[in-house]
């Protein structure tokens, strides 16, 4: 029998631990990057995708937080609009992705795939505690990929 690969987050934008591009940034063009998706466990019925700042000021910020996605999503492009899914609350109070712009010094961005044996059934209201809380039981493994960003000026 074969052994099941961990399941993986990468980008073909940055390496795990390097620098977030500007374009995917408030200094930039503030479009999620391209992410990729890989060894999804079997048994996996729905994928989380969380972006949080540990670093910021006031506690972790959250910048972006989709669930409900599709266990056979090989791809999340660029800019994406994700169909099928569910956008919660970012930290600004925002269904939408929010990109690095930290206050100052370089902060680090915690880019995390869950894969779940459920479907989740919160609302798009959902603020990042909610989240984990729908999330929790369910997880059946998790994915990190960290980059880094200082913001200009």
């Amino acid at each position: 029998m074969k052994e099941q690969q961990e399941m993986r987050l990468t980008s073909p934008a940055f390496k795990d631990g390097e620098a977030i591009p500007e374009k995917y940034t408030c200094d930039g063009d503030n479009v999620n990057p391209p992410l990729a998706l890989a060894y999804v466990p079997p048994g996996t019925k729905s994928l989380a995708l969380v972006i949080d700042d540990p670093d910021a000021p006031h506690g972790t910020f959250t910048h972006w937080m989709v669930w409900n996605i599709s266990p056979r999503q090989e791809r999340i492009e660029e800019n994406a609009e994700l169909r099928e899914t569910v956008c919660g609350r970012n930290s600004w109070g925002h269904n939408s992705y929010g990109g690095p712009c930290p206050p100052s010094g370089t902060h680090h961005y915690h880019f995390m795939l869950y894969a779940l044996n459920a479907t989740l059934d919160i609302s798009g209201n959902s603020n990042r505690e909610a989240l984990a809380d729908a999330m929790e039981d369910h997880i059946i493994a998790v994915a990190q990929l960290v980059g880094l960003y200082t913001k200009k000026g």
